[in-house]
């Protein structure tokens, strides 16, 4: 078994981590949801790395995936740390740990996932509503005025042109070989072999062990008891958690439209998501 001691809010309390437990701490810094943000988790990383009472850092990841830029924001953060090779980085999967959520545990020394966790997702998705028909429908008539030729690219008020559509599909072709490259470093494993499992498919933990891009399988005290062997720990070690502070609109958010409810502008111009 092991415990965890949670902090207040982990901008205004400060990092606690060194005034209570001595030297064989392991950090858990969750990362759950949709990604759209990064600031909290890579401060959270930052100094984790930096706590000489801090020996590992176990990353404990339920994320569907989420916002290309944070996503790409923390692996960085993940990899500074384990290029750095002072502390080890272990992922531990949960329920689900698939597209920005894999391209974060990708950076990490060690993957474990438990056998029925959905993970995998290796692509980019990019996502435009149009509705030139439904507004004809009503009478309502868009009129733009441009500066250029493609300022009004993936407009909802009408249907993309062959052009535009090749110019998106650039643009996502080359996120999309970041994608593969950070996997194929992360993992040590060759482009041509992680090519053909960066179709967008889902893969169980197990099948994803096989496949390479997972490196054990097991739940979370499986992943503290390995986070401890790898950092040399003896002993039972301390798992000590960062908990930030609720706001009220998050309560509200969380209370009436659920964990995963987002409002979302209606126009979703260039919108890239992992």
């Amino acid at each position: 078994m092991f415990w965890t001691t949670r902090f207040g809010n982990g901008k205004s309390s400060g990092w606690m981590g060194s005034a209570v437990g001595g030297d064989n701490q392991i950090a858990l810094v969750r990362i759950e949801g949709i990604i759209t943000n990064s600031e909290e988790i890579t401060e959270i990383l930052s100094r984790s790395s930096d706590d000489d009472h801090i020996k590992a850092i176990l990353l404990r990841i339920d994320s569907p995936g989420g916002a290309v830029v944070p996503s790409q924001e923390i692996y960085d953060a993940v990899k500074k740390i384990r290029l750095a090779g002072k502390k080890k980085v272990i992922t531990s999967m949960g329920t689900v740990a698939a597209s920005g959520g894999y391209y974060i545990a990708a950076a990490s020394n060690y993957i474990m996932a438990n056998p029925g966790t959905h993970t995998g997702s290796l692509g980019v998705i990019m996502e435009m509503a149009n509705f030139e028909g439904l507004l004809q429908k009503v009478g309502v008539e868009s009129v733009v005025i441009k500066s250029g030729a493609n300022k009004d690219i993936g407009s909802p008020f009408r249907k993309m042109t062959k052009e535009e559509h090749l110019l998106f599909q650039t643009v996502l072709d080359d996120v999309h070989d970041q994608f593969i490259k950070a996997v194929s470093e992360g993992r040590s494993l060759t482009m041509e072999k992680v090519k053909p499992l960066a179709d967008g498919r889902i893969f169980t933990g197990r099948q994803a062990q096989k496949l390479g891009l997972v490196d054990g399988i097991g739940n979370m005290e499986d992943a503290v008891a390995k986070t401890a062997q790898m950092a040399g720990i003896d002993g039972k070690p301390k798992v000590v958690e960062t908990q930030k502070g609720i706001s009220f609109f998050k309560m509200l958010q969380g209370r009436f439209l659920g964990p995963s409810a987002y409002f979302m502008p209606v126009r979703l111009n260039a919108l890239l998501s992992f």
